[in-house]
């Protein structure tokens, strides 16, 4: 069953499903065959986000893309910390029985997988950070925006004013801030998801809640490969500060794309599916040892 607001053109939505699992209702949408890749996106986003990367992924990989809790077309979890987000999307994995062998997380996505990982809930053969957002807010010891995030949580009329607010002009600008460029329907997607006061209430309560400090502390425990992808333009996840999160792994590799902000993975989705490849050969997913040509130059 397709989750009851989906939009009839949302991008996937042919494959799109309602699953319910540890207590929630969780928009879920599965394509293509072969070893099993998890996609988790960012704060304030969706599935919709992977649309482009799923399309050239789909024909190697069995693809599971999943709203966050309180995002999209997900229901909401209280209290959504780390630990507690990442507890819930594994036991929505176990309900679909999935045991992904790659796991891509964008932005907070990133920071989901790898708790994920520490937390034994999935033990993939390697994770993908994209734009890896695993550095506190800063300043004070709970993060200056996740203190404003809790002020505007509180106020119940907070997600309707965000809302009413968010054109798609105003989305282009902030979009624009963290460094990258989307072209008007990817704008639009966006625009649509925070025309809607239960999605930016979601994406509130989670920054309301985030608290990466433990994380960064448990990343030298982190013995499953990662392969964090920062993008030269990107202003809210600058390299640097990526280079420096890859230092406090194990196995922490950091691929550059030049010409790409903070969404990557829309501006250059070839690019992208092209790394996921080769990771993807580099841990022995495939007999072959060549991603497809067209990602490969992409990629370069």
């Amino acid at each position: 069953m397709k989750p009851a607001q989906l939009p009839v053109d949302w991008p996937l939505q042919s494959v799109s499903e309602s699953v319910q699992a540890g207590g929630l209702t969780w928009h879920v949408q599965r394509a293509g065959r072969g070893p099993c890749l998890v996609l988790l996106h960012g704060t304030a986003a969706s599935t919709h986000s992977f649309r482009a990367l799923a399309e050239l992924l789909a024909g190697r990989f069995e693809l599971v893309l999943v709203d966050l809790p309180g995002h999209g077309f997900s229901s909401a979890l209280q209290a959504p910390t780390l630990p507690r987000v990442a507890a819930a999307l594994g036991a929505l994995l176990r309900q679909l029985d999935v045991s992904p062998d790659l796991v891509i997380g964008h932005s907070a996505g990133a920071a989901i997988a790898i708790r994920m990982v520490l937390d034994d809930w999935v033990s993939p053969r390697a994770l993908i950070g994209l734009a890896p957002a695993l550095k506190p807010y800063g300043g004070a010891a709970d993060g200056m925006a996740s203190q404003l995030a809790r002020l505007v949580f509180i106020n119940p009329l907070a997600p309707h004013l965000f809302s009413a607010s968010a054109s798609a002009s105003r989305v282009r600008r902030l979009i624009e801030k963290t460094g990258s460029r989307l072209d008007p329907v990817g704008t639009q997607y966006y625009a649509r998801l925070l025309k809607r006061p239960s999605h930016v209430k979601g994406a509130l309560s989670m920054m309301a809640h985030w608290n990466l400090r433990p994380l960064l502390s448990d990343l030298k425990h982190l013995s499953t490969p990662l392969t964090l992808v920062a993008g030269e333009q990107d202003r809210a996840t600058s390299p640097d500060e990526v280079e420096q999160a890859a230092r406090l792994m194990r196995e922490g590799t950091v691929i550059r794309l030049s010409g790409v902000g903070h969404l990557a993975h829309e501006e250059n989705p070839g690019a992208v599916a092209g790394i996921v490849h080769q990771c993807a050969n580099d841990t022995g997913l495939f007999e072959d040892t060549d991603p497809p040509a067209a990602q490969l130059q992409a990629a370069r």
